[in-house]
């Protein structure tokens, strides 16, 4: 055989295994929006690897959500930090499998059902006891830095895109598009919280947002320097625009275009408001919110504008597709 036939052959074998590759992972828009959804438990697993997990200051950081809480959140929050220092090497290894865990069983096609099943528990304990829900308690959550809590937005996604045969997954199309609708409406109250809408608001919240890159610091700089003295404006126009975003999507009203400014919108949050989620600043334990919320915008995009199927006659076949082709 020539140089040139063993190329071809190579090179075909390498088309045929990036297309098995493509078929299993990113068949189709539910089982891309799955696969990355894996990939990013996949990543957080990584992170709670490292040594800072393994530190005090992680404790010192779960610790820190408690002050200003109501006292049943306070205690359950500091009951689990020091359960968890009592043994750490042991919870925060146990707590890194788990999540490695969900994500392979994301990508695994046979085990999807349960590792989503596992991924909707751990959700909600650590929306608990390591986002303290999002800070939601303390009137002081801010979309911009990640509010509601990243980790209950994986707890939708997956709910969204469940591998069954009803669009939605276990949501439905309408009561997807509904969660989204409340989820928004629920950030644009929390940029008129007080704490979010006095003139220096926005400026103090991206000063503090960790960076770990001198790019990225000086480009947060920028922004917040952009932003003092403004933060009541910035405010209302956020709070209305999330509103607005969550009922064009509600109630079907070109919701692929409000799809696509909550794209931009929250990869705004997540560059400047939330550093990256502090990954290249070490100490991160997620991506944060922006890419959930990205991921979950993605997740809807096949479901608006949505088309319910009509009753099948007799002698009359189904229509092809209850999705519509236009936003």
């Amino acid at each position: 055989m020539s140089n040139t036939d063993t190329f071809s052959a190579a090179a075909r074998g390498r088309s045929a295994s990036l297309e098995h590759v493509r078929a299993y992972l990113f068949s189709d828009l539910r089982r891309s929006v799955q696969t990355v959804l894996g990939l990013i438990w996949l990543l957080d697993g990584g992170l709670q690897f490292q040594s800072f997990m393994y530190g005090n200051g992680f404790i010192q950081m779960l610790t820190g959500m408690a002050p200003a809480q109501p006292h049943w959140l306070a205690s359950t929050l500091l009951w689990g930090a020091h359960t968890m220092q009592h043994h750490q090497v042991l919870y925060n290894s146990l707590s890194a499998l788990i999540q490695i865990g969900i994500g392979v069983g994301i990508l695994y096609r046979p085990t999807v059902k349960q590792a989503l099943v596992v991924s909707f528990v751990w959700s909600l304990i650590v929306w608990w006891f390591g986002e303290a829900f999002g800070m939601l308690f303390m009137n002081m959550a801010n979309p911009l830095t990640g509010a509601p809590g990243a980790v209950i937005i994986y707890a939708l996604i997956g709910a969204v895109v469940w591998p069954n045969q009803r669009p939605g997954g276990l949501l439905g199309v309408t009561c997807a598009r509904i969660v989204w609708a409340q989820l928004w409406f629920l950030m644009g109250v929390l940029w008129l919280l007080a704490a979010n809408s006095s003139a220096n608001a926005t400026y103090s919240l991206i000063k503090a947002v960790p960076a770990g890159m001198g790019w990225l610091a000086s480009l947060q700089n920028g922004f917040a320097d952009a932003s003092k003295g403004h933060g009541l404006i910035i405010s209302i126009v956020l709070a209305a625009l999330s509103i607005v975003i969550g009922l064009a999507v509600g109630f079907n009203w070109k919701p692929r275009t409000f799809l696509w400014i909550a794209i931009a919108l929250n990869l705004v949050y997540w560059v400047i408001g939330q550093g990256f989620g502090g990954i290249f600043a070490g100490g991160a334990t997620d991506p944060n919110a922006g890419p959930l919320f990205i991921l979950l915008s993605v997740a809807l995009y096949s479901l608006v504008p949505y088309t319910a199927p009509a009753p099948v006659r007799e002698g009359h076949a189904a229509p092809a597709s209850t999705v519509a082709a236009t936003g």
